[in-house]
């Protein structure tokens, strides 16, 4: 896991756990004994320490705009609504203000994303590849502007649903080229998909029992939702066991399940290493008979991105920055080096010496 993954997960936990804490711990009054002191406190981890953290972990290590500390304040906000003493809560009351034209917005964008689904299915019927390949080729070789680039990376997190469909149907897949090699991916496992099945559809049941009671349409909106999942279950395993490594026109594809997507032109593929690379520790190449008997030690590969399960077996170095599309597109980042553990290394490095020659 790379660092600037780390710090987001860091941030991720301890917003949960302090707001969570400040809706279990703060009075419901500030007449309490310990009203006061509480409320200074956990007013202190909402609108000082999480900030600070977010500017840390999120806007700093993650090489992000200032301006998007306006989330961190706005959530903070929220919270305080919600979870802060009566006589403090009422100064939050403008955050409700926003639920209207939110609910607007959510509304026009799940109809723009029902409709572009439907039509992108029905285009993409006779697709010889993963959708998200035709909107990456659309910018390949082109200088993007900060703001295209923000568009770029929202169209390929928007994709993910037409994705999910495209690798759970069969029937869609049939003109797929063929797999090169195999990432060693958990989820490529059928007693990986088995239990992803079992605890998606217990989580439906359970969450509609929990909720029934309470509120039919939100049992049935909360349970429908988790329900859905078994269509990312189906393309995330499909996607696992079958696709995660293949030649698409001039590129190498790599895919990590449906959560991480790398497309690599072939001609920016400075070399291939196949050898021993473990993580978070000095590096031994064995790319060639020659240097066998030469071990020869490289600097640590802590910081690079690594895809499967075990240790590295294959390093691949890119004359120019690549974009690895994670967390299903939504954190996209850029590689210098990839680093992969596959069950054929030697035929990615015969390709991409037979690519060269030619």
């Amino acid at each position: 896991m790379r660092r600037s993954v780390k710090y987001r997960l860091l941030f991720l936990l301890s917003a949960i756990v302090i707001y969570c804490i400040g809706f279990q711990w703060l009075p419901e009054s500030m007449q309490g004994a310990n009203a006061l002191g509480l409320t200074i406190a956990i007013a202190a981890s909402y609108f000082v320490l999480l900030p600070a953290m977010y500017a840390y972990c999120i806007i700093y290590v993650g090489q992000q705009h200032w301006w998007k500390m306006l989330v961190v304040f706005s959530l903070s906000s929220l919270m305080a609504r919600f979870s802060f003493p009566a006589e403090l809560a009422s100064y939050f009351e403008f955050i409700a203000w926003l639920r209207y034209p939110i609910i607007a917005v959510l509304l026009l964008l799940q109809v723009t994303l029902v409709y572009r689904v439907i039509k992108s299915l029905w285009q993409g019927r006779k697709l010889p590849g993963d959708p998200r390949l035709h909107i990456h080729d659309a910018v390949q070789g082109k200088v993007l502007s900060e703001k295209a680039l923000q568009a770029h990376g929202v169209a390929m997190t928007l994709a993910m649903e037409v994705v999910n469909w495209f690798y759970a149907l069969n029937h869609l897949t049939r003109q797929h080229p063929q797999s090169l090699c195999k990432l060693q991916l958990l989820s490529a496992s059928p007693w990986h998909y088995l239990l992803a099945n079992i605890v998606i559809i217990s989580s439906a049941v359970f969450s509609y029992w929990l909720l029934a009671s309470w509120s039919m349409i939100a049992a049935i909106l909360v349970s429908s939702f988790i329900g859905y999942c078994l269509v990312m279950a189906r393309a995330n395993y499909r996607l696992a066991r079958y696709y995660s490594v293949y030649i698409h026109q001039q590129y190498l594809v790599v895919n990590a399940g449906v959560w991480g997507f790398t497309m690599l032109p072939l001609s920016d593929i400075e070399e291939v290493n196949v050898g021993n690379y473990g993580r978070n520790k000095a590096v031994t190449n064995k790319h060639s008979k020659e240097q066998i008997n030469n071990i020869h030690k490289t600097e640590s590969n802590n910081e690079q991105l690594h895809l499967g399960r075990g240790e590295s077996n294959v390093q691949i170095k890119l004359k120019s920055l690549q974009r690895y599309y994670g967390a299903m597109s939504m954190l996209p980042e850029d590689i210098e080096q990839l680093y992969l553990h596959v069950d054929k290394p030697e035929a990615i490095s015969q390709l991409i010496s037979v690519k060269e020659a030619a």
